[in-house]
């Protein structure tokens, strides 16, 4: 599969990142994962076949738009979509319910945190629009979170490139490789929130600072 995805990208270059990206993200099923996509693309970016930066800005349109668009549908016509969608398309509620409970609970990290985790990224976009997260806060964390993604597996796809065959030799190591990144780029998002929280409640130190009693 990793063969065809290259030979898929290489051959269509830059738009079909793109387009790609965009429709996983809508929500358009796609077999292949986002994030195989990006690491794939990486790679021919070691081979000089694209060029990084473009890689990275045509995966961030693609994730802008597509996420944007289902924010948008479901942020105004959201009661509406779930009151008429066809009897045959069947939601994970149990899924869905946890991860609104996370938003609920954890608020702006609990978005950033599911927009950074494969397989749930599509529904914190759908949350975030029934929440009623308000668009700018939303937007906000959206260009975060996008760019950290496709630059973070863009990274991965170039930095293993040397190592291409050892690591994509049968689809469960590449699976296995994927998980490992996807852990590692959640660890940093949690610690990164961790750290940021432990600054802002530390209290300030007394303007002009306090004398000795000794």
């Amino acid at each position: 599969m990793s063969n065809e995805i290259i030979l898929s990208i290489s051959q269509h270059g830059y738009l079909a990142i793109l387009l790609l990206v965009f429709l996983q993200e809508v929500g358009f099923p796609n077999p292949i994962p986002n994030e195989f996509v990006m690491i794939a693309a990486g790679y021919l970016a070691y081979l000089g076949v694209l060029n990084f930066p473009l890689i990275v800005i045509s995966a961030l349109v693609g994730d802008l738009a597509g996420s944007g668009l289902l924010y948008a549908a479901f942020y105004f016509f959201g009661q509406i979509i779930l009151r008429r969608k066809p009897s045959w398309i069947k939601l994970p509620e149990k899924k869905i319910n946890n991860i609104k409970m996370k938003i609920e609970t954890s608020g702006q990290s609990g978005i950033f945190v599911g927009r950074l985790t494969p397989f749930i990224r599509g529904y914190v976009s759908v949350l975030c629009g029934l929440l009623q997260i308000p668009p700018k806060k939303y937007s906000l964390i959206l260009i975060g979170t996008a760019s950290i993604w496709s630059f973070f597996y863009v990274s991965i796809g170039y930095l293993i490139g040397p190592y291409w065959n050892l690591v994509t030799e049968g689809n469960s190591n590449l699976h296995l490789y994927l998980g490992l990144t996807t852990l590692a780029m959640l660890v940093v998002a949690i610690l990164f929130f961790v750290v940021k929280r432990m600054i802002v409640r530390t209290p300030s130190p007394p303007v002009g600072g306090e004398l000795s009693k000794y």
